[in-house]
């Protein structure tokens, strides 16, 4: 089994972390306390066995859901009496039909109010949700055709089992010999719960905990809350759990000690980047690129707290965009030019195409990525079909790409080079 860091650290090797067929077969259970299991093929699942059947905490990607289910068939051949979804994404609250047995009646699915609105907004927005997520996890545009292939985009709607039983602040539910206390707060999404068993002492706190630094920025994504974030995280060290189940990488047993200071560390990681950017935001509303360069980002140490999927300057924009708007701080971006118009104009400036790449050769040549980017952009921009331009252009966003280390950014500046390579500008 690998785990979720371990995912990503293969996708900075240029492989891709969808691309999981070829060890599903791996999948490792782990009893993590009495007649519960806790399993994960790039997204987690635990599975709590009561006299009344088995309750599930999320239900895995449809890639990997089907051996999920099997291998825990190995252990249990309970029928499902009850699954809670902690968040509306497709590794979390889809798929759960591939854990059914033959013939049972249809579980209570437990959701926090607001996830049918998710389900509604995917309907609506599913060629958009396939390009966006093919840059995330492919790299590629042609990964779009991959992501249909693995992640089945029709699902971007509502799942084959929707949410039966919803809840607005706390739910206290009973299943058999064990008590689910169910606690929303706003995180990576706005449906987001998390889950405590007292008798067993597990903590299921879905993608609060992910294995690395929390994934509170993701450029292509809607709005994240890292301030209600943190404070989720205290409020989670309040039950003195002894096992964590997280929505990503590895659980934690038997070690309340080390629960707590992991779920008090990433608060106090959210905490800095927030505060920091609400102070520089204060001091007189700076553009916001101003704002990005001023905060000083926090440099843990701990393994579990490295930028490899995430990147603190895309939570630095999150909080931006929640408390500052939409616009930039730019007065020329409150209603820019075309993108076109641009960069034919930067083009004419810099005395033509072919000293305008050259220039952004150079930059890249002396280490400046940030400034190299802004010139291949406006180059492929005003000469698409120019070879030369195409070659450059990819040439800069693959060198940036190799550098980068959150996954987000690698495979986003990696779909920039195969747009350029093209003779497309990035879309």
């Amino acid at each position: 089994m690998l785990t979720l860091p371990e995912y990503y650290l293969m996708s900075q090797r240029s492989i891709d972390p969808y691309a999981i067929d070829m060890f599903v077969d791996e999948i490792e259970i782990t009893e993590v306390a009495d007649s519960t299991y806790y399993f994960s093929a790039f997204s987690g699942v635990t599975a709590f066995e009561t006299s009344e059947g088995l309750v599930l905490i999320d239900t895995g990607l449809s890639a990997t859901s089907a051996t999920m289910a099997e291998a825990l068939r190995e252990y249990t051949d309970a029928s499902v009496h009850t699954a809670i979804y902690t968040h509306g994404h497709l590794d979390h609250a889809f798929n759960l039909d591939d854990y059914l047995v033959s013939g049972q009646d249809s579980p209570n699915v437990i959701a926090h109010q607001v996830m049918p609105n998710r389900f509604d907004r995917y309907e609506q927005t599913v060629g958009h949700n396939d390009a966006i997520n093919s840059r995330q996890f492919g790299g590629t545009t042609s990964g779009i055709d991959e992501l249909d292939d693995l992640a089945e985009s029709s699902q971007f709607g509502w799942p084959e089992y929707p949410p039966t039983t919803i809840y607005d602040d706390n739910l206290t539910i009973q299943v058999g010999d064990i008590t689910l206390e169910l606690h929303h707060a706003r995180g990576e999404t706005d449906d987001h719960s998390w889950v405590y068993c007292p008798e067993r002492e597990v903590l299921c706190p879905g993608d609060f905990v992910i294995g690395v630094a929390p994934n509170a920025g993701n450029p292509q994504k809607v709005q994240r809350y890292p301030w209600e974030w943190a404070d989720a995280l205290r409020e989670m060290t309040a039950v003195d759990a002894e096992t964590l189940c997280p929505g990503h990488g590895r659980p934690i047993i038997d070690d309340s000690e080390e629960i707590r200071r992991r779920l008090l560390r990433s608060a106090e990681y959210l905490d800095t980047i927030v505060e920091r950017t609400l102070d520089t935001l204060n001091d007189g509303s700076p553009p916001h690129v101003d704002i990005i360069r001023d905060v000083e980002l926090p440099d843990p140490d701990e393994p579990w707290l490295q930028e490899v999927y995430d990147d603190g300057e895309f939570i630095v924009r999150n909080v931006l965009r929640y408390y500052g708007g939409w616009w930039s701080g730019r007065p020329s971006e409150l209603k820019p030019a075309s993108r076109d118009a641009l960069a034919e104009e930067i083009t004419a400036l810099a005395g033509g195409v072919e000293t305008l790449v050259s220039r952004a050769e150079e930059f890249a040549a002396d280490g400046d990525s940030r400034i190299a980017c802004h010139l291949a952009d406006y180059a492929l921009e005003a000469a698409p079909d120019n070879k030369r331009v195409q070659s450059v252009v990819a040439d800069i966003y693959e060198q940036r790409a190799e550098a980068m280390t959150d996954l987000m950014s690698k495979n986003i500046f990696s779909s920039a080079a195969e747009y350029a390579n093209e003779g497309r500008r990035f879309r």
